[in-house]
């Protein structure tokens, strides 16, 4: 039986913590420096499990994990905009909950990476923008699915149908991975993916997608014929080696930016909890979003005395940003209102370029500067009380404002 993994090949050992200044690391000279940064992705099969250990002992390699297949984080509920709420002008509420509509900063000079569903490049939300596309699915570029281009519209739609949408309206170059199509995706697509962003220049990598272990549990028992204890052990030992990889992936980008572009990952936290059935149905942040070095997002919805974790939203993230019922760019034109972690997410992106903005004003872009900034940005003033921190971490995300 063949199994196909995915290894991450690296110059140096790298620490293990993503937020250690890259200073820190054990660097030998400019020859290796160089060695270092050219990570490499490889794909390969084998029959032999043994082959796990020979890499285990190879210094080159960073991490190893089967590939695995990604699933969309779906949207809660979505559904068109109300066609006859007239022509006044607005602003989604969660823009203004971030503080995006007091800010000076638009996010220009930075660039972004969506790795999603694709995107609706006609959209004239996204008119003033340069879009860089690339298929890692087979499907071809385009966005089938909605999920992309809804995202995309809330870091950096313009303003559509009389409706500010976008946080940071002032990227001009944005990185449209399509690593979701009609079937899902991999893992490995998703690395190829990240290392792609990062060798076009990406600044913030925008991800709203999770690991199906119940569909990788699945497949080692239909397709390779295992028993259902054996495939769920193997699709558990999958999980942890996927949640190191992503690690050392995330690792590997933070140490990097001290030699190219700084780049911050941040991922929805996941859509898999169930507060409305009983107040302890509650599921942790899910891959890749889990991972060190990766920026967990929770979403908040609004109530009557306060903003409050929406009933969904997985625990322990890091930061939170609007979930519920936010509007945004509608596939084949107009807006879209749609909930989850998968709308949250996009928030924090757009909020962490705006603040990328501002310290560019200084000449540099510090790594760790930055991710303090974002996450002490965090603000509980407008949660409703008797929050419980591990559903909501730092707090709401908040633009700079000065």
């Amino acid at each position: 039986m063949k199994e196909k993994f995915v290894l991450l090949r690296g110059g140096l050992h790298l620490p293990r913590d993503p937020f250690r200044s890259s200073t820190t690391t054990d660097l030998e000279g400019p020859a290796r420096v160089t060695e270092r940064l050219s990570i490499d992705v490889e794909d390969v099969e084998i029959d032999d499990r043994t082959e796990l250990t020979r890499w285990s002992r190879d210094e080159s390699v960073v991490a190893v994990a089967p590939v695995m297949p990604m699933r969309l984080i779906a949207p809660v509920n979505k559904r068109d905009d109300d066609p006859n709420r007239g022509s006044q002008a607005r602003t989604d509420w969660g823009i203004s909950a971030v503080r995006a509509d007091r800010s000076h900063y638009t996010g220009h000079g930075i660039v972004i990476a969506v790795l999603d569903t694709g995107i609706d490049s006609i959209h004239p939300a996204f008119a003033d923008v340069e879009l860089i596309e690339q298929d890692f699915t087979g499907e071809g570029n385009g966005d089938r699915d909605g999920h992309g281009t809804h995202c995309a519209g809330t870091i950096f739609g313009l303003t559509t149908e009389q409706t500010r949408i976008g946080v940071a309206p002032g990227i001009k170059t944005a990185l449209i991975g399509k690593v979701l199509g009609r079937d899902g995706g991999s893992s490995d697509q998703i690395v190829h993916a990240v290392m792609w962003a990062i060798q076009n220049g990406a600044n913030v990598i925008s991800m709203s997608l999770g690991i199906d272990f119940p569909g990788f549990q699945r497949q080692l028992q239909e397709e390779h014929g295992f028993p259902p204890e054996i495939a769920t052990d193997r699709a558990l030992e999958g999980y942890r080696m996927n949640v190191r990889l992503f690690e050392r992936l995330a690792s590997m980008v933070h140490a990097g930016a001290a030699f190219f572009q700084p780049a911050m990952i941040i991922a929805a936290a996941g859509n898999e909890s169930r507060r409305e059935i009983d107040p302890g149905y509650e599921v942790s942040v899910s891959p890749p979003a889990v991972s060190d070095g990766v920026l967990s997002v929770g979403a908040l919805g609004r109530s009557t005395d306060g903003l409050e974790v929406a009933p969904f939203s997985n625990t322990g993230v890091d930061l939170c940003g609007p979930g519920v019922d936010v509007l945004s760019a509608r596939f084949g034109g107009g807006v879209a209102i749609s909930s989850g972690t998968s709308m949250a997410a996009p928030y924090v992106a757009g909020v962490a370029a705006l603040w990328a903005e501002k310290l560019k004003q200084g000449g540099t872009l510090p790594i760790d500067l930055w991710t303090a900034r974002l996450l002490s940005s965090g603000s509980f003033s407008e949660l409703r009380a008797g929050f419980q921190p591990a559903h909501v971490g730092a707090g709401l995300v908040q633009a700079p404002v000065d």
